[in-house]
Parts: C-alpha cells; sequence; structure tokens
C-alpha cells in the first residue's frame, strides 16, 4: 500500500469510527444519522412478524397485528424510538414484554421509555392500522415499496439499512387474488371470501428490501434447480406474453449464473420471484424473492427494436445484480447507496457483454451511460458520485444519473487502474466479508487497496467526492507531412483546478486505416510521443472507442467522414461529443449540428446510433431552435426524415426514423398523412404498430389540432385496463381547451391525484410542450412551489421527472425568469432540491446563451 493511499484510508477510517461513536439523540422528524447510530449501538437480533389484513377495495382500511422480537444492550436512560410516520391514532395497541405501556407519539417516532425494556431479549406487540403512503394500492392489486425510509409510514419499525432482520409475513386478502413476498409461501388458508397467505421466515433484510404485492395477476412458473421461479403480471396482449416470457425467465437465469460465477457466492436467498407492475415508477426494486419490474420494459413484440431489447436484458440483469450488490452485502448509510447502483449497472453490462461482439458491447455501454452521466454532470447542479446524508428523509434526493450513469463510467476506470483480476478479487474478497452484513465505501476501497499499487486516494477524490468532468483539448504540428508535436490539455469545466486521472485514446484517421494511441492522462499538460512521427492524417478523433469521460476536442476535417467511420462506437462518441460541445458554444451551432445530423440519417445501419441521433435531432429542433426558425426549417425537416425513411432497409430503423418524424411533425400535409396512418392503421411498410404506438401516435396529433373523437377513439381501441386508466389520466393534459387543462394542473395539488407517478410525468410533459408554449408557462411557479411536497410525498424519482416533464422544453427568457425568482426568494430550500432544479433547468438555462 502506497503512502497517499495509506493517508487517504486513515481520513476515510476517521470519519467511519466518528459515525460509530454514540451522539447525543434528540427526537426529530425523519430518521437521522446520530439516531440511526445510536439504535446501531443498542439493537441487534430483530425480527419482524407481520399479518395485514388487505381489503379488496382500495380505501378501506388495512387491519394489522405487529410482533416485534429484538435484543437491547443499554445502560443509560436513553429514550427508544421506534419509527412510524403516520398519525398516533393509528396505534391501538402497545404491549412490551406482555405489560401494556403509553402509546407516546412524537415527531414520527414512538417513543418507549428505557424503564419499560430489559438488557437481552424484548418483545413489542403492536396492534394498528397500516398507513397507506408506501403501498400503492390500485384498483385491484398493490405492491409496497419501502426505499429509502418509507416502511415506516405503513408499520412502526426501525427503519435504517444496518438494523437488518428477519421478517414472517402472513397476509389476508381476497382469496382471487394472488400474492407474493420475499419469502417461499408455507401455505394458504381459506376462510370464506378470503385467503390467508403465511409465508417463511426471510433471510436477513434492511427494511427499505421488506417487500410484498397482491391483487388479480397471472402467475407464470418455470422450475429451476428443484425450485419454482416465479413471476406475477397483469399483460393481456397474448403476443407480448408468448413472445416474453421465454427470455424474461432465460434473461433471469443466465444473469444468476453470470454473477454466481464472477463472485464465486451461490444465488444467496431462498427464492426467486417477479412482479411486472403496470405504470410502475421505477424501471425496477431489487426485493429480494419479490423483485418488481416495470411491465412495459418486459413484455415486447416480436418487433422489439435492439434498444427495447437491450433495455429489458439491462433491467432484469441490474436487478439480479443487487440479490450481491445491495442485499447480500447492504451500505451502512445511504450515504453510499450508489454502491449498490454503480455495481448493479456495472455488473449488469458486464452479464449482458457479447464476447463475440465486444464493439456492441462497447456501443451499449456507451450509449446508455454517458449521455445521461453528462446531462447532470454539466449542470451547475452536478452532484458527486457519494454524497453526504444526515437524514432518510433526505435520502431520495441522492437518486439520479450520476449514480446510475456517470459511477458505471467511474467503476470501469477503477477496473483500468488495477487491472481486472485485482478488481475482481477485491470485489469478491468485500462480499464474502461482508455477506449478509453492511458495509460503507471506506469498507471497500481498504480493500481495494490491497490488491494495487496505483494511488487510489488522488483517485477516489476526483472520481468520486467531486462532480463535474475535465474539458479537453489538444494542439498538433506538423513537418514535411508528419506530426512534430502533439500535447494533451485538459482542464475543469467548472469547480476547483484539477485533473481526472483516466486512460483514453486518440485516433488518427487515414485512408482505409486507423491508428490510435492510448493516453494515460492525469496531467494538466502533456506531450504524447506516441503521435510523433505519424503521417498526418485526414481527420483525428479523441475517445473513438468511448471509453473516456469528458468533453473533448473536435478536429472540424471530420465532418465530411462522420458516416463513413466504420467503427459504429466511434460514429456514436462522435455524435455525443459534437452534441456536448454544441452546449458549449464550441464548433457547431445548433442549427448547423441539426442539418449534419440530419444528413446522416439514411446513412447510419447502427440502430443505437439511429436512435441518439433521433433523440438529439428533437432536443436541438424544440429546445434550440426558436420557433420562427422551427417553422422556416420544419417542412424540409420533415422531407429529410421520411426520405431517410425510405432509404433505410431494416423495419427497426424505419420505426425509429418513424417516430422521429412523429415527434417534429408540425405542417398541414405531415398532420393528415400521420392522421390517415393512425386512422387506417396502415403504416409505411414495413413498420409495424402496435397498440401503445397508436396511442402515442393519437397523443402527438392532439397536441396540433382538436381532431373530432380522436382521442376518444384511441381509448375504445385499448383493451388492457391498465392502460386505459393511464390514458385516461393523461387525457385532460391533451385537450385543447386551457380551463381543462388548468384544471388538471391544479387537481396535481392533492396527493391522491399524483399517485401514478409515471403517468402524471407524461402528461406533465405534454401540458408543457412547446406547442403549448407560451400559456403552460402559468403553471411553472406552482410547479416549483409544490416540490418540496412532491419530494415529502412522492417516490424516489418523482421530484426529478416532476421537473424535468414540466421544464425539460422550455427556451424562454420568461420561463427563466421565473426559476431565477425562485431560487432568489427560496434560499432556505434543501439543498438537494436546490440541485435538482439546476439539473433539470439545465438546457432553459444554456438556451439563453446559445439560442438566437
Amino acid at each position: 500500500m502506497n503512502y497517499k493511499f495509506a493517508a487517504f484510508l486513515l481520513i476515510a477510517l476517521i470519519a467511519v469510527s466518528c459515525r460509530n461513536k454514540t451522539p447525543k439523540v434528540t427526537v426529530t422528524t425523519g430518521i437521522t444519522d446520530s439516531l440511526a447510530v445510536s439504535r446501531k449501538t443498542v439493537l441487534s437480533d430483530i425480527r419482524y412478524a407481520l399479518h395485514f389484513q388487505v381489503p379488496a377495495e382500495k380505501n378501506k382500511e388495512i387491519p394489522a397485528q405487529e410482533t416485534i422480537r429484538f435484543s437491547y444492550t443499554s445502560t443509560k436512560k436513553n429514550l427508544l424510538q421506534l419509527d412510524f410516520k403516520e398519525s398516533p391514532d393509528k396505534i391501538k395497541k402497545l404491549e412490551l414484554n406482555n405489560r401494556s405501556i403509553p402509546v407516546v407519539w412524537e415527531k414520527e417516532h414512538i417513543l418507549i421509555n428505557p424503564g419499560f425494556l430489559k438488557s437481552g431479549s424484548n418483545q413489542l406487540t403492536i396492534d394498528f392500522i397500516a398507513g397507506n403512503t408506501a403501498l400503492n394500492r390500485r384498483d385491484d392489486f398493490m405492491y409496497t415499496l419501502f426505499v429509502p425510509d418509507r416502511a415506516r409510514t405503513v408499520f412502526p419499525c426501525f427503519d435504517q439499512p444496518d438494523l437488518k432482520a428477519v421478517f414472517q409475513l402472513s397476509l389476508t386478502i381476497s382469496k382471487d387474488w394472488m400474492g407474493i413476498a420475499n419469502s417461499v409461501l408455507r401455505d394458504s388458508v381459506i376462510n370464506g371470501a378470503d385467503k390467508t397467505l403465511n409465508f417463511a421466515p426471510t433471510d436477513k433484510l434492511p427494511t427499505y428490501l421488506f417487500s410484498f404485492a397482491a391483487g388479480k395477476f397471472n402467475r407464470a412458473a418455470q422450475k429451476w434447480r428443484g425450485k419454482d421461479i416465479e413471476l406475477l403480471y397483469r399483460e393481456t396482449d397474448k403476443e407480448k406474453v408468448g413472445n416474453s416470457l421465454p427470455a424474461i425467465f432465460d434473461l433471469y437465469k443466465r444473469s444468476v449464473l453470470f454473477y454466481e460465477q464472477w463472485t464465486g457466492i451461490p444465488f444467496p436467498f431462498q427464492k426467486h420471484g417477479m412482479v411486472a407492475i403496470p405504470d410502475f415508477q421505477f424501471g425496477g426494486m431489487e426485493h429480494p424473492g419479490a423483485v418488481l419490474l416495470q411491465n412495459a420494459s418486459l413484455f415486447l413484440t416480436k418487433e422489439a427494436t435492439e434498444g427495447q431489447l437491450n433495455n429489458r436484458a439491462q433491467l432484469l440483469a441490474h436487478e439480479v445484480a443487487h440479490m450481491w450488490f445491495g442485499d447480500l452485502v447492504t451500505m451502512s448509510w445511504f450515504t453510499d447507496v450508489w454502491m449498490k447502483e454503480v455495481f448493479a449497472n456495472f455488473m449488469a453490462d458486464k452479464a449482458n457483454a457479447n464476447p463475440k461482439n465486444k464493439e456492441g458491447f462497447a456501443l451499449q455501454f456507451l450509449t446508455a451511460h454517458l449521455p445521461y452521466a453528462y446531462a447532470t454532470d454539466r449542470t451547475p447542479g452536478a452532484n458527486p458520485i457519494r454524497q453526504p446524508l444526515d437524514n432518510l428523509e433526505n435520502a431520495g434526493t441522492l437518486y439520479g444519473n450520476i449514480i446510475y450513469h456517470k459511477a458505471p463510467v467511474m467503476m470501469r476506470q477503477l477496473e483500468e487502474l488495477m487491472g481486472p483480476d485485482g478488481f475482481r478479487k477485491g470485489v469478491c474478497e468485500y462480499l464474502k466479508k461482508y455477506s449478509y452484513n453492511n458495509a460503507a465505501w471506506p469498507d471497500l476501497i481498504r480493500i481495494l487497496g490491497q490488491h494495487t499499487q496505483a494511488d487510489l486516494g488522488s483517485w477516489n477524490t476526483v472520481w468520486v467526492n467531486e462532480p463535474g468532468r475535465p474539458v479537453v483539448d489538444y494542439t498538433v504540428g506538423y513537418e514535411n507531412g508528419q506530426v512534430s508535436h502533439f500535447t494533451v490539455d485538459q482542464k475543469q469545466e467548472s469547480g476547483r483546478a484539477r485533473t481526472w486521472p483516466q486512460s483514453f485514446d486518440v485516433s488518427f484517421y487515414y485512408p482505409g486505416l486507423v491508428r490510435s494511441v492510448m493516453v494515460n492522462d492525469s496531467l494538466p499538460s502533456q506531450q504524447v510521443p506516441g503521435a510523433l512521427q505519424r503521417k498526418q492524417p485526414l481527420f483525428i478523433q479523441f475517445n473513438a472507442s468511448g471509453t473516456g469521460y469528458g468533453v473533448w476536442p473536435v478536429d472540424t476535417a471530420m465532418y465530411a467522414h462522420l458516416f463513413t467511420i466504420e467503427r459504429y462506437v466511434s460514429r456514436a462518441s462522435a455524435y455525443i461529443n459534437l452534441y456536448e460541445n454544441m452546449l458549449n458554444g464550441r464548433y457547431k451551432k445548433p442549427e448547423e449540428l441539426i442539418d449534419l445530423f440530419v444528413s446522416g440519417l439514411g446513412q447510419e445501419t447502427a440502430e443505437l446510433n439511429l436512435q441518439l441521433l433521433t433523440g438529439y435531432i428533437s432536443t436541438i429542433y424544440w429546445n434550440f431552435l426558436t420557433p420562427g426558425a422551427r417553422r422556416k426549417k420544419v417542412e424540409k425537416l420533415e422531407q429529410h426524415i421520411w426520405s431517410a425513411l425510405q432509404k433505410q432497409t431494416s423495419p427497426n430503423s424505419k420505426k425509429i426514423l418513424f417516430k422521429c418524424f412523429q415527434d417534429i411533425f408540425e405542417t398541414a400535409p405531415a398532420q393528415q398523412r400521420l392522421y390517415e396512418i393512425w386512422r387506417s392503421q396502415k403504416p409505411p411498410a414495413p413498420v409495424v404498430l402496435k397498440e401503445e404506438d397508436y396511442t402515442s401516435l393519437a397523443f402527438a396529433l392532439a397536441l396540433r389540432k382538436a381532431w373530432p373523437d380522436l382521442l376518444q377513439e384511441q381509448l375504445k381501441r385499448i383493451e388492457n385496463p391498465d392502460r386505459k386508466k393511464r390514458f385516461e389520466l393523461i387525457m385532460p393534459a391533451l385537450s385543447f381547451d386551457s380551463t381543462v387543462r388548468t384544471r388538471f394542473f391544479n387537481g396535481l395539488s392533492r396527493k391522491e391525484n399524483r399517485s401514478n407517478e409515471s403517468a402524471v410525468g407524461a402528461a406533465l410533459a405534454y401540458l408543457h410542450h412547446p406547442l403549448r408554449q407560451p400559456s403552460a408557462e402559468q403553471y411553472l411557479a406552482k410547479t416549483l412551489e409544490l416540490l418540496p411536497e412532491i419530494q415529502k410525498t412522492g417516490d424516489l424519482f418523482f421530484p426529478g421527472n416532476w421537473l424535468q416533464s414540466s421544464f425539460g422544453s422550455y427556451q424562454s427568457k420568461s420561463a427563466y425568469a421565473i426559476v431565477e425568482n425562485y431560487m432568489q426568494s427560496h434560499k432556505d430550500l434543501n439543498g438537494n432540491l436546490k440541485q435538482k432544479i439546476l439539473q433539470c433547468t439545465d438546457n432553459l438555462r444554456r438556451a439563453q446563451l446559445i439560442v438566437r
């Protein structure tokens, strides 16, 4: 271990030891760091026995009983705080060690006098009415979602990640419902119109991973290793079900086998179970034995695009990876929530890599992570990967693009720095040491440091503890047709002066030949000897492999050759870099870049690249062209996209371009063309459109013109009841009647109208579409005023979704003034929420600088 790393490790260990000291605890809302540390020192061997009586009617109360057994080892006379973020009136009986005790409730906690406790084993028995906040009760099904600290909104518990416990659940539900939980079902007892499901004790879990779901589901199962892999679902499209079930089970098993082989640890939990949730507010949630998954991502038609297939494979591999990374070994505190997410994404990338198609894997990694990481890391609200957290009630604000998309890039750089063997040995040692327990980032970095001579301390400071990305530039000179000098410079895009230790390539393009030089860069400026004496190339490309992270220089000679670059990952890297530089006001203006990207739509052959290009075209068109510029450009743009659609030969590529056309069309002929396609349900061959595609098309048409009965007719075409409800929720946001739209928006002030967060986010995007601006600006101030309430009552991703769906397509000075005024008048706003606002309004901010 080198001295720099030893110094870093000492600082990290001091920080951990300070957290482990028992602090003075006061009673306050949420779960503070000090409360969590205090309870960890006095509580152990926790077991919950829970019984919920769930009526089929979603508005009826849920009676519940609970027994908590725990070991208590404190000699101090401190109150024991039991978390319950509900009205104390819902506690009907409270007994400790078979003795009735008074219900003393304060600031979301039941307070237990230490005089009632005894050293050693204690038993707490509670009769109560369960809270509804995290039960996600729909008309005929429900599911729990307790991450990060929402178990306490349903039942009294010690709701912190490092107090792992065993849960034993019994669930009384309607006899025509199905149920699933973390553990195997022991028996089912029918009593009249109800049945009670009795589940076995779980493996040790933190409260946020305890879960169950119940309702009217279909069940599919596949026998594997003597056990069932169980899947509950509500999809009614027979084609999707038949086409998808074999793939879902195969991807699940393939992921399990890969992680067992990579870690050397058998699948660590007692059962395999999944639930496909319609309009799920996450992509997935890793409850062992009851993994929740987004229905729309799982069930695909046979015409699914490469992107859709990749997303499904990535989703399943990500959630299965959590069984080892996050579930088996759990972070001690949500400061390190990023650890479980980075490993889940990073390992999912490995699980889905095809050794025979390394470039395909590189392209998937690049397009899945870099655009999203940059979308946050370029903003004034960028956050570091590892963030401090003083109270679990704010843990949801830590989630976002940085931990899901920048962190995997960071982890790949760490693996490159250490070497694959040392990295794997260190990670496996960590998993085995902390199995069924908790650990923090310093615990992992200490183990990794034993497997490398690299300076992990300096690397950690820049990559993990600070936000931002480097901006790289270069100078090159030629003499006698050869490179005479080549210097690479890097500086921070924002913040303090620093450099990023990383490896990246510089590629020299010649007719029929590409030569690349690897640069291990950690200096503000350095010569690149490997570039010297090379013949003068046609052009130079930085980060052609896509392995680096930052804003890279552009050789303008590349423009003429952009769409003939042979490696599709290099083309993707060029597209991303051109877009990032445009946002920084370098090289191409928005009007010029959209023209360049459109010119390549008929030539680009890789589906993922085409998806990337069309996404950039749409964003530039709506966010960075003025309404006047759009009116001048749209007719030719429609013609170019439709022409490219005709040139492409792949049905999926044609469909991607059809979606692009659908996104930007404005002229009357284009409107009529798409209306006839929607009405006749005859898309241009060989494009295949399904129910959801026609729904999307109907919404796009409704934004442009008040077609008679368009939405009502599309609603009649929808057969699935869950999709009908989603459609009905979104419809008012598309109305041509401004009073209907205003009534819809005002209704979102009520929590119950925001329960389907996925559909609400989609509706807000239509409500604030550029074609509805500037009239929709009237909602923006209230949108910001509601943000603290959204953060308090919504799930993890809803604050960001709420902001992005509302502000994501604005460019006006008046809209930006609303944001600035709010920030000026709310200086006491939670810092993480300020960051979310800055992140989600960054395109609006940049539009003030680059839109002319």
